[in-house]
């Protein structure tokens, strides 16, 4: 091999790994800014759940004791959605679900609690959401898990080295892991009344 052509060579391996190396680059810088533009989605169909719970919670004091500072709470988990983090959010939905689950345990209480109109378009509307909610995290967890996949498989983890890329949190909003990180009550009893809603 003479040196023109041993020349060619390692050009050629020099274009392939710079052209490897930019694509992982633009891929690791998509998927993050995917992911921050599908959690921008959840972020705002959080806030409507939780403007419909205060609209559900509303229709309801009347026949539960709710305390003042529930409306309250939920108006400061409205104000923190905007920036909130995954973690964040996974604690948003355990407190606001545990609070729609205490209000239809009041609603259970009461028939015509449970057969008003006010009542049951609410709960439509709030389950609308939650099915919006599941399909942007669907989308979300996805790019999640390829962009993970590129930081712990060779050689996309040596380019995400080079940019100091870290994992991101998957979203979770089943029962039992939030339940388990203490975002839900793990009591699904829980008295009429005394709703429980885990957030400072």
């Amino acid at each position: 091999m003479d040196a023109i052509t041993l020349a060619l060579v390692v050009l050629l391996a020099l274009i392939v790994i710079l052209t490897f190396f930019i694509s992982t680059f633009n891929r690791l810088y998509s998927l993050k800014n995917g992911a921050e533009a599908t959690l921008s989605q959840i972020r705002v169909a959080m806030k409507k759940r939780l403007d419909m719970v205060e609209q559900l919670v509303e229709s309801t004091k009347y026949y539960a004791h709710f305390e003042r500072d529930i409306l309250e709470r939920l108006t400061k988990m409205r104000a923190s959605v905007g920036s909130a983090s995954p973690e964040d959010l996974t604690k948003i939905y355990g407190a606001s679900k545990g609070l729609v689950g205490n209000v239809m345990a009041v609603a259970e209480s009461y028939p015509n609690l449970k057969t008003s109109e006010a009542v049951m378009a609410t709960m439509s509307a709030i389950q609308d959401v939650e099915d919006e909610i599941s399909r942007h995290r669907y989308t979300y967890n996805n790019i999640i898990q390829e962009f993970n996949t590129l930081l712990d498989t060779f050689p996309s983890n040596i380019m995400a080295s080079f940019t100091r890329a870290r994992k991101m949190d998957y979203l979770n909003f089943e029962a039992d892991e939030l339940k388990r990180r203490g975002y839900l009550s793990p009591d699904a009893s829980l008295e009429p009344g005394r709703p429980e809603v885990k957030w400072e």
